[in-house]
């Protein structure tokens, strides 16, 4: 089943080009739904780095007031709208697995007929358990995880530039399955954003984070740190792919995220990109 709480009337959108505040807010405000209750490389090149913002802008649930009415186009905004997906132990996946290195090579080149990514392996490899498992990531499944809605605000330090930057990234604490008393944050989760944007040249995105992280561009992974690492760094120089990833100046592509926590101790998540506007997708049914 895929993910069935998505909405188009969507959280606190910015309009194109406007910049989001350099404040920092976590407001809380959905409960879950969906469910009952190494290869070693760098994996990318430049990017991102730097301290974090353990405040970044993170909204739980979507809005229906803003940005249109349910149903309507969706805007293009500086805002990037994830659906969350919480797991707890003792899912084989989470808490099982370490690493220092990417692990490329988890997941197929094209993404799935769903908009998920396909796991490439037969069965077990030393970062994952096997397909069944995976196929649980990124898709809604009662009795094994929850989903929650959230709204990823991008700010503007520089023209031009848009950053969403987290040291601290539990978007979820208190919901879903809840906090971990030993920690007190909510780990074990999977972060899936479906977008779009217009290729007018010179675009560059930057990613660093831990653990899990691919991004498909038109639907090919066009940036893999897979497995479970340090945060690491990655970069996307659109120009640079264009011909590879089939890119046109003028026209407009998917550019999908999914991202998994599986560890506990520390979480970073950190978005830098020259791409100011990006219009939601809502993914198949």
């Amino acid at each position: 089943m895929r993910n069935h709480v998505f909405g188009y009337g969507l959280s606190a959108m910015l309009a194109c080009g406007g910049g989001a505040s350099d404040s920092a807010t976590t407001v809380s405000g959905a409960g879950g739904s969906g469910g009952a209750s190494n290869s070693s490389g760098g994996g990318g090149i430049g990017g991102g780095g730097g301290g974090g913002n353990e405040n970044a802008s993170t909204t739980t649930g979507f809005d229906p007031g803003v940005g249109g009415g349910g149903g309507s186009t969706p805007v293009c905004n500086s805002q990037l709208v994830a659906t969350i997906r919480d797991f707890q132990p003792p899912h084989p996946d989470f808490e099982t697995y370490a690493g220092l290195g990417a692990t490329t090579g988890l997941v197929k080149p094209l993404l799935g007929a769903d908009s998920t990514p396909s796991y490439a392996h037969a069965g077990a490899t030393s970062q994952t358990t096997g397909p069944n498992e995976f196929a649980q990531w990124y898709h809604d499944t009662p009795g094994v995880n929850l989903t929650i809605p959230v709204t990823l605000a991008l700010t503007e330090p520089t023209p031009g530039k848009f950053v969403y930057d987290s040291n601290a990234f539990f978007p979820i604490d208190g919901l879903g399955f809840g906090n971990y008393a030993a920690w007190g944050h909510n780990f074990h989760f999977t972060t899936e954003i479906l977008t779009s944007f217009t290729y007018k040249g010179g675009e560059i995105f930057s990613f660093r984070g831990d653990d899990d992280l691919w991004i498909f561009v038109n639907k090919q992974l066009a940036l893999d740190l897979g497995g479970l690492h340090e945060p690491l760094d990655g970069t996307i120089n659109f120009d640079a792919v264009a011909a590879t990833l089939g890119l046109t100046v003028g026209n407009s592509y998917s550019l999908d995220i999914f991202h998994a926590e599986r560890h506990t101790e520390g979480s970073n998540f950190r978005i830098e990109t020259t791409i100011e506007c990006f219009v939601p997708i809502e993914p198949p049914k």
